[in-house]
């Protein structure tokens, strides 16, 4: 609370954006909600300038939230998918472990259906979404995200030339086309980053 009520103070009155990590259910993000709102009212009693404007997000990185997307959407303002925890913790899979951290594709059927599922909820709900993590500085892995509703991706400045070359290239309509349905129906016998490397080949679009 002493921090939160720093990072409050600390506003000097100006628009502010607080995310919250680690949420793993609505009663964490109730709480949250609850003690930043009290924290507000605590320091409007003293004479402190608080938030003109405060919207109140959510990392998306613990599996358990994507059962509660719509409830998530109705008390979030925004939402950022952590991708790097989120995909490890679906797969059980330490990345940083060389023994295991192949278990698990960004660009398999399960991973993508989970990310989907979050960019679906953004887009039924009007709630913002962004993507923070390793694959959105990847071009093929970009070109799914886009395909499936993603329009914000964190990612390293040498990533931005190649990103932005490969969706200028792009019909999204025609890569969603393409993508959604395998998203669905596909298993790992044949696996889908293959397929969409090979897709992407056919159109020209530049990876």
């Amino acid at each position: 609370r002493q921090q939160l009520r720093a990072m409050l103070k600390a506003s000097g009155g100006r628009p502010m954006h607080i995310m919250f990590p680690m949420v793993a259910t609505i009663g964490e993000l109730d709480r949250a909600r609850e003690a930043t709102f009290a924290e507000i009212a605590h320091l409007e009693r003293h004479g402190h300038p608080v938030p003109s404007d405060l919207r109140l997000g959510v990392m998306v990185e613990v599996p358990s939230l994507l059962w509660e997307l719509d409830a998530l959407c109705a008390r979030a303002d925004f939402l950022s998918v952590g991708s790097n925890d989120l995909l490890q913790y679906l797969f059980a899979a330490d990345r940083e472990n060389k023994r295991v951290a192949s278990r698990f594709d960004a660009l398999s059927a399960p991973a993508l259906r989970a990310l989907k599922s979050v960019a679906d909820a953004g887009a039924r709900t009007g709630t913002p979404v962004s993507l923070c993590g390793e694959m959105g500085g990847k071009t093929l892995e970009a070109l799914a995200l886009a395909a499936m509703g993603y329009r914000s991706l964190s990612m390293s400045p040498a990533s931005i030339g190649p990103v932005k070359a490969m969706l200028l290239s792009t019909h999204l309509g025609e890569v969603r086309d393409f993508l959604l349905p395998l998203i669905e129906c596909a298993d790992d016998r044949e696996p889908l980053r293959d397929r969409l490397q090979a897709f992407a080949e056919e159109k020209g679009i530049p990876l």
